[in-house]
Formats: structure tokens, C-alpha cells, sequence
């Protein structure tokens, strides 16, 4: 692996990490695409985000417990450990093309949702939203794309956005989440043979980069308004995923 890949990797990685601290979440809808344009593999990339974002949440768990909706918690990890499995078994069985493909379209999709989404939060949206069930619905799409690429954070986000949780208690909760499905993520992809030398080299290399968007990102989040910069990186997002779905055809 040359050093030019390594930095590559390790600014992804901070570009990633920087994107959950500042939001509470994304650095999977960042890291992943950016990942899959490099000499990497699916797999290799995968276990990468999956140990990366498992770090940034132990943090933000750390210093933000205090604002964590239990309540919310609760259906949607228990729906996650069913979707799990699910999610390692699609990545370990569909060929990397298609899997691409289906990368790319999650991203376009949720880059245009998020875009748009102030059209979909409204007090009707957030009523239908209120029976228990989706929680469960929504965990469990979250642990089939989490384990499979590590985007378990896109339904949750999603999820929330939908039910007006508080900005305080959305990035508590979410890091919350991320904790407890990351670790049964990571721990799942450990168990079905996704980890190689090179996931734990370049894991090693991005601590550093990790520890600084950490303390950057929080200074961000307290002293900066996000709302432009939010529409930015969807927009970028969306342009990713289309990107990669090209990629995936050609």
C-alpha cells in the first residue's frame, strides 16, 4: 500500500469524522463513496468506516450522554440486531458491481431527501411517525445498511428528522445509537471475515486525523451556523452517488 494511498485514506477519513462531529452524523455518506473511488476494497473500506465510526461515537457518547432519548432508543437497536445479519450476508453475497450501484443510490436518494426534506417534516408527517412501529422499521433498514456499508446512521437521521427531535437530543442520541449498533456491526464484520491487515494499518494511521476532526468538528458545531454548509454536503452527497452509480454501469 503506497504512502499516497495511505494520506488519501486518512483525509477521507478526517473529512468523514469531521462530518459526524459537526452533524451527528454522516461520515459513513462522506467516507464510503470517496473510499470506493480509490485502489480499495469494498470490504477493506467497509470495516474501515465501520471502526472509524464506532471511535467517533464513543466519543461523542463520552461528553453528550446527558441529552440521549432512551425512549427512542430502544426499538430501533433492537430492530437493528435483526437487521444485521441481513446486511452481512447481502455484502458478502452480491458481486462489489451491484453492490456500488445500490451505494449509489442510497446516496442520491437520501443527498435529495435531505434536500428536500423540509417538505416532509411537518406535523402530519411526524403523526404518522408516532406509532412504535417505525422505530422498528427504521432500525432495522439501519442494520441491514450498516453492516452492509456502513450507512446505519442514513435511516436514523432520516427517522428523527421525521419525528422533530430536538437538535440537543438528536446528536446525543444518534451518537448513542451509533455506539451500541456500531459495536454489533464492527463486531459482525470481525466474525464474517471482512477485516484484513490493511483495515487495521490505515485504521491505525487516521487516529490522529480522527482525534482532530473530533475537536474541530465540536468547536464547529458550537461556534458555527450549519445550515448552508448542511446543504452543501448533501448536494455533494447526491453528486457522490450518482458518481458511483456511473461507476457501477460502466
Amino acid at each position: 500500500m503506497s504512502i499516497s494511498l495511505v494520506l488519501a485514506a486518512v483525509l477521507i477519513v478526517f473529512l468523514g469524522a469531521l462530518t459526524r462531529t459537526v452533524f451527528g452524523f454522516g461520515e459513513a455518506v462522506v467516507s464510503m463513496p470517496l473510499l470506493a473511488l480509490l485502489p480499495v476494497h469494498l470490504h477493506t473500506s467497509v470495516s474501515l468506516v465501520g471502526l472509524v465510526g464506532l471511535t467517533i461515537a464513543s466519543l461523542g457518547v463520552t461528553f453528550g450522554w446527558r441529552h440521549v432519548n432512551r425512549r427512542e432508543l430502544l426499538p430501533l437497536i433492537t430492530a437493528a440486531v435483526v437487521g444485521i445479519p441481513v446486511g452481512l450476508t447481502l455484502v458478502n453475497v452480491v458481486p462489489e458491481q451491484i453492490t456500488t450501484g445500490i451505494l449509489g443510490i442510497a446516496l442520491s436518494t437520501y443527498g435529495i431527501y435531505s434536500l428536500t426534506r423540509q417538505f416532509f417534516t411537518t406535523a402530519e408527517a411526524q403523526h404518522r411517525l408516532h406509532h412504535p412501529v417505525w422505530g422498528f422499521i427504521f432500525g432495522f433498514s439501519s442494520g441491514v445498511f450498516g453492516s452492509a456499508y456502513n450507512f446505519n446512521g442514513v435511516p436514523v437521521a432520516i427517522y428523527g428528522s421525521l419525528r422533530g427531535w430536538h437538535p440537543h437530543n438528536f446528536r446525543s442520541t444518534m451518537q448513542a445509537y451509533f455506539f451500541m449498533s456500531g459495536t454489533l456491526i464492527v463486531a459482525g464484520q470481525g466474525i464474517s471475515g471482512m477485516w484484513n491487515a490493511d483495515v487495521f494499518r490505515l485504521y491505525l494511521f487516521s487516529l490522529p486525523a480522527m482525534v482532530a476532526a473530533f475537536l474541530a468538528g465540536t468547536t464547529l458545531n458550537r461556534r458555527v451556523s450549519t445550515t448552508k454548509f448542511q446543504r452543501y454536503v448533501f448536494l455533494l452527497i447526491a453528486l457522490l452517488g450518482v458518481l458511483l452509480f456511473v461507476k457501477s454501469v460502466a
